[in-house]
């Protein structure tokens, strides 16, 4: 059986860790139970095993294939967009009453965990039809639904979102892209978008584009943004015909090679029609339903990717005997026999590295689910409110520490492989080209940074980022009622002073309209705030593991939960005393990145 992922680990993060009978006690999700919920992570681990993993290799290879205005994909692709309809991937949040599971978002991020690690390339197709669809449903007529959504969700169309362009990249108050009323219920759209992931294929028999225009004569930036469903083919009485929508080209990349990235013009015959979904001047709006689910996406891509490359790492050292361990006098017996790799101490660092943060990230990520789930399902508005803010605050975070401390948990993985780790005998080499567009599509981590401190963090006066302050104090006393887990306590309650420390010196300067000063190390926010923000997740772990040894409610092997423990030591140690120096570099009066008008060059010469 592959080895690419932990199912137990996500069942404990499930069930002990975060609760996952808090939400299946709602009525949406009646129909669900513990039990179900196992089955359907060993499901998606079944289906992983046949039908994801054993081409990953395959597809990078392989790759993408443009010519003549199309993309020929892995052949497998198809049978997965196919597949994904089937087994209810493509809808699993939607109604009963429209084709869907209702399942919790919880047990989804759990199970496309597990895809995304055997393969991260295949699973992007669908689950971007999935966020397109999500979008029609939410914010489209009936009319719109009833074309488009059954055919999405059994995976015979593709979707995709369409928003950056050439002269525009990330600021999308910057976009061009037109939209002219033909007064009959459709727009003439004209422009280019570049970097659509699955925008061209041969693996669905139509893709449907959610497209950033603007009408004619909208207001300038982001408030004259309107969204169009915009198919390859459009719909007619005999069946379907092109709509003007034509691919100019393929990126060739670096890392998920088989995932197609597109170059696509609409309208050079200025025959390309578009659906107006909602109101117009409301698309971005509309739009950040999608972009703070891919966020999400991206953040599960990452800690899956960096998942697959700690279990490879994990067992070649298992494996790979070198060496002799040192003696009880600082030396070594050659005469000994080779010692296996994980017995060496800086070995045994390396892949601690790789479990803190896959196992980390994926907690941070079901919470991250649970918060999704509570602020559509709770029972109170007030708590449906609170769950929904928590939730905006903590998706950069989800999105960006996977995607940054994964490049690094890999590049630990790889350097376990030693030499091997840099050749294509080893899935590592592919794992590390993989996981670095995570950082940088959906908002490059800069971005991410900018709206944490810049927004987020400011939310409602402070009042949010007080809510998870609360949200992590209750969880410290929980974990006060351990001996062992005491003296970790304490270093998470005075990190928390050192956050509100940091965040008090930081917020003088945007009160005072230095907003410039305010935000200019916003990403080293980033890293000091999501540092903390794992931690509290390994303490909630390692309570949690503490409890069921405790109780005597183990479901796997006390060496299972012993090692919880062990890793949140080990992430206290190793990863959040960085939070100290990272502090005194938010905390220093010295400016040296903003651009003063003298010096602008003097700093580069």
């Amino acid at each position: 059986m592959a080895n690419y992922v932990s199912v137990d680990h996500l069942k404990f993060l499930l069930k002990n860790v975060h609760n996952i009978d808090e939400v299946l006690s709602l009525p949406r999700f009646e129909d669900y139970d513990s039990d179900s919920i196992d089955m359907l992570l060993d499901a998606a681990k079944q289906y992983a095993d046949q039908e994801l993993y054993p081409y990953f290799t395959e597809m990078d290879r392989q790759g993408a294939k443009f010519e003549d205005g199309k993309i020929t994909c892995h052949p497998q692709i198809e049978r997965v967009m196919k597949l994904s309809g089937e087994n209810g991937y493509i809808c699993s949040h939607f109604d009963y009453e429209e084709g869907g599971s209702q399942m919790p978002h919880m047990a989804s991020i759990a199970s496309g965990f597990i895809n995304t690690a055997a393969n991260n390339t295949a699973v992007g197709y669908p689950g971007l039809t999935a966020g397109a669809a999500g979008l029609i449903r939410s914010f489209a007529s009936k009319e719109l639904f009833d074309t488009y959504v059954p055919k999405m969700l059994s995976g015979e169309w593709g979707g995709t979102m369409a928003l950056t362009e050439p002269q525009a990249g990330s600021s999308l108050s910057d976009i061009v892209t037109s939209a002219k009323d033909n007064g009959d219920g459709t727009y003439n759209i004209e422009g280019q978008k570049i970097f659509i992931s699955a925008g061209e294929h041969d693996c669905a028999e139509n893709i449907i584009h959610l497209t950033l225009a603007r009408i004619e004569g909208a207001p300038a930036g982001t408030k004259g943004i309107s969204l169009f469903v915009v198919p390859k083919y459009r719909l007619t009485d005999d069946g379907m015909e092109p709509n003007d929508v034509t691919c100019a080209g393929e990126f060739e990349k670096m890392g998920q090679r088989g995932y197609v990235t597109t170059h696509l013009v609409f309208g050079d015959k200025q025959d390309c029609k578009g659906y107006l979904v909602g109101e117009a001047n409301r698309g971005l709006k509309y739009m950040f339903q999608m972009m703070n689910g891919a966020r999400l996406e991206v953040g599960l891509t990452a800690a899956a990717i960096a998942s697959a490359a700690y279990h490879a790492s994990l067992q070649y050292a298992k494996e790979r005997p070198q060496g002799r361990k040192l003696d009880g006098s600082g030396g070594k017996n050659i005469n000994a026999p080779q010692t296996l790799i994980i017995n060496h101490p800086d070995v045994r660092r390396m892949l601690m590295l790789q479990k803190a943060v896959v196992e980390g990230c994926a907690s941070l990520l079901v919470m991250c689910g649970k918060y999704l789930d509570l602020s559509h399902y709770a029972d109170s508005t007030e708590e449906k409110a609170k769950y929904h803010d928590l939730l905006e605050l903590l998706t950069p975070i989800a999105k960006t520490y996977p995607s940054e401390m994964g490049q690094v948990a890999i590049s630990n993985g790889m350097q376990v492989l030693g030499g091997y780790g840099f050749t294509t005998d080893f899935p590592l080499e592919q794992h590390y080209r993989d996981v670095r567009i995570t950082a940088l599509y959906e908002g490059t981590t800069g971005i991410q940074s900018l709206d944490l401190l810049g927004r987020k963090a400011l939310m409602k006066n402070g009042a949010v980022i007080m809510s998870l302050m609360t949200e992590i104090q209750k969880d410290l006393e929980a974990a006060s009622s351990y001996d062992e887990l005491r003296p970790y306590v304490k270093i998470m309650s005075e990190k928390l002073g050192l956050t509100q420390k940091v965040l008090g010196h930081l917020t003088q300067f945007a009160m005072k309209g230095d907003f410039e000063r305010f935000l200019a190390d916003a990403t080293i926010f980033m890293e000091f705030t999501s540092t903390v923000i794992i931690a509290w997740q390994w303490i909630k772990m390692a309570t949690a593991a503490k409890q069921a040894i405790v109780t005597n409610k183990m479901v796997k092997t006390e060496d299972f939960y012993e090692a919880q423990v062990h890793t949140m030591k080990f992430y206290f140690k190793y990863e959040l005393t960085k939070t100290t120096s990272l502090a005194e570099i938010l905390l220093s009066d010295e400016v040296l990145t903003i651009v003063k008008e003298d010096k602008v060059v003097e700093a580069f010469a």
